[in-house]
């Protein structure tokens, strides 16, 4: 027996108080409560673990009346019983098994860590005396269903399984155009959208795990999905043409935001509204608002001009909130434009949520949050898991980042904690590849000080991948941070995805992105190549215990396949012309295409994939046109 479990979260307090419990068959898992029903899902799952990792037979009864004898677990719901509403005590004593927590979603968290033991040590149980509680009430994950991946709900099902079994109790889906609205079926005509059954469904799903669903609709930028369609075209901001941004030589096309000053945007706005939130029991609304970089450049010219951007910007916030207001939610929306008009944040409605996002190590959690936190703004802090515009990852930054968002929301008293996992230029990650910064953001979030070094690959084995083996979580640990064997550090990207996604005569925009290293050098890449190979070896020595742990390894294949083939496309961009490379190249680039099509039917749906894939046939061409 290990003296210490891995358990994820780590409690803040674990002390091993008693000696050890060997559990018995045939004996009863008892309810005390005066609601019952209320803990029956939670004694199920306890129930169900029982017999998957130590082969018994509890039955589940109800009150206090039961011989003590046969009690092998109570289960106890008491409201004065913890300070924290989900705060719970877990004790094993060498009598028994016994939770109490002051209300149902603690007794479920209760329940998730015990599951967790039982998984490592079946039926022999460490003596030990548990109290734990969060330090963020909202503790949530965002999944960008937009750009371009769908999941189907088979995978959503599981995602919510596994992030509640970490005391995750809030997701969002971050839609642009992927809910199918009746009333609008041209935006998400090939978007293979979800649809208002299927969110009723996931959101009763996510109810019984204490998982609060957030409706997310962006509400004013990001909307090119509507406005390119004739219908919708005469409410954007600017109709043609290329919009200024404020990352240096970047360029969007226009049409993007709505324009803020014709009354026929707020109308639109409020027919999503009206359609979407009906399907959603949250009382909370997330309406985006984020970069809204194009207003001032068109239609809304003149207005800036008068008023200034973040006054502009900020009426039309407030009569998105008034629309909000009149559905009875809470608003959320996105920080990352008032955040540059500080004066104008103490006129927000006290009623309001500012999500402040930042996906960088170093972003600046501390100086933000104390804009926020002074005018008396109730935000949250929203890192993210440094997936997106990697194939494999950004092991450390996700880290830093995670945690600064953590300890910085915590000394301004942020109301939640939203780790953010986006599909930006293609989603071309696999979503196992964000298991790692969903675990680490689970962790800091719900305990700070006690996770801060959590054994990461160790705990990622034994509940993301179910592996005791401890091979999955350190091949995704490493293979997160094989691109800094390049010797290149990118903001936001790695440089192995950037040089995917960019043309051989695009070099000057890879190297745009450079923010530290010593610059591109073939023989760092050949190096590079070589180490993931090294990973790869390790694959097959994992024991994956998960239905899906065959298609776990497909896809962590395919994505440190692709990094190598970035390895080899660099050495050829960089070297001399080598047309047997280059021929190698063409090759192997279908290969990993037609290995991408069937693990992204795996886990989503069609919509979305032709756009995907069109970023990586960019690629072949450049091998075919050289």
């Amino acid at each position: 027996m290990n003296d210490s479990p891995l358990l994820l979260p780590i409690p803040r307090s674990v002390s091993q108080a008693y000696s050890p419990h060997t559990l018995a068959d045939n004996k009863l898992i008892a309810i005390d409560s005066p609601q019952p029903q209320e803990l029956h899902f939670t004694a199920k799952r306890l129930q169900a673990s029982l017999q998957q990792y130590a082969g018994l037979n509890w039955e589940i009864v109800a009150g206090s009346t039961a011989p003590t004898e046969q009690i092998g677990l109570t289960l106890g719901v008491v409201p004065s019983a913890t300070t924290h509403p989900e705060g719970y005590e877990l004790t094993i004593t060498p009598e028994g098994l016994h939770i109490e927590a002051g209300q149902p979603a603690g007794a479920f968290y209760a329940g998730a860590t015990l599951i967790q033991l039982l998984a490592q040590y079946r039926r022999d149980l460490p003596g030990l005396h548990i109290v734990d509680w969060p330090d963020f009430l909202n503790r949530g994950v965002m999944l960008d269903i937009s750009r371009d991946k769908v999941p189907t709900m088979e995978t959503l099902y599981r995602l919510v399984d596994m992030l509640a079994s970490w005391k995750v109790n809030q997701l969002q889906l971050y839609t642009e155009h992927t809910f199918a609205y009746r009333n609008h079926p041209e935006v998400w005509a090939s978007a293979s959208p979800i649809t208002g059954e299927e969110i009723l469904a996931l959101d009763a799903y996510c109810r019984e795990r204490f998982v609060e669903l957030v409706p997310n609709q962006n509400s004013f930028g990001h909307m090119k999905r509507w406005l390119s369609h004739s219908r919708y075209r005469h409410l954007a901001e600017v109709e043609e043409g290329w919009l200024e941004t404020p990352w240096a030589g970047t360029k969007v096309e226009a049409p993007f935001s709505l324009c803020p000053i014709d009354e026929r945007s707020i109308e639109l706005v409020r027919s999503l509204y009206d359609e979407l939130l009906p399907h959603f029991s949250s009382r909370q609304f997330n309406v985006g608002c984020d970069e809204t970089f194009d207003i001032g450049q068109g239609r809304s010219r003149t207005a800036v001009k008068e008023k200034g951007a973040g006054r502009v910007y900020l009426d039309f916030l407030l009569n998105i909130y008034r629309e909000v207001q009149a559905q009875g939610r809470t608003m959320q929306f996105w920080g990352d434009i008032i955040i540059h008009h500080p004066d104008l944040v103490p006129e927000l409605p006290k009623d309001v949520i500012a999500m402040e996002w930042g996906y960088e190590a170093n972003h600046p959690f501390a100086k933000n949050g104390a804009v926020f936190a002074q005018s008396g703004a109730p935000f949250y802090v929203c890192p993210g898991t440094s997936s997106w515009n990697t194939i494999a990852g950004r092991t450390a930054n996700a880290m830093d980042n995670l945690l600064n968002a953590a300890e910085n929301g915590l000394h301004h008293s942020a109301v939640g904690f939203l780790n953010t996992d986006w599909g930006d230029n293609g989603h071309w990650q696999p979503l196992p590849v964000s298991y790692l910064g969903f675990a680490y953001g689970a962790a800091v979030s719900w305990a700070c000080d006690a996770n801060r070094e959590i054994p990461l690959a160790a705990v990622l084995s034994q509940f993301a991948f179910e592996d005791p083996s401890g091979t999955m979580g350190r091949l995704a640990f490493d293979l997160g941070n094989v691109h800094r064997e390049t010797g290149v550090l990118t903001g936001n990207s790695t440089v192995l995805f950037r040089l995917l996604q960019h043309r051989p005569d695009e070099f000057d925009q890879v190297e745009k992105y450079i923010s530290g290293g010593d610059g591109l050098a073939p023989e760092r890449f050949w190096h590079t190549h070589k180490r993931i190979e090294e990973l790869l070896d390790t694959l097959q020595e994992g024991d994956m215990q998960r239905s899906d742990g065959d298609l776990i390894r497909r896809e962590f294949r395919w994505a440190a396949r692709m990094l190598q083939h970035s390895c080899r496309r660099a050495a050829w961009i960089l070297g001399s012309e080598d047309g047997k490379l280059r021929q190698s190249l063409t090759a192997e680039i279908d290969g990993l295409m037609d290995e991408y099509e069937e693990i992204w039917m795996a886990r989503n749906r069609p919509g979305g994939f032709k756009d995907s894939l069109a970023l990586m046939e960019r690629v072949k061409t450049d091998y075919l046109g050289a």
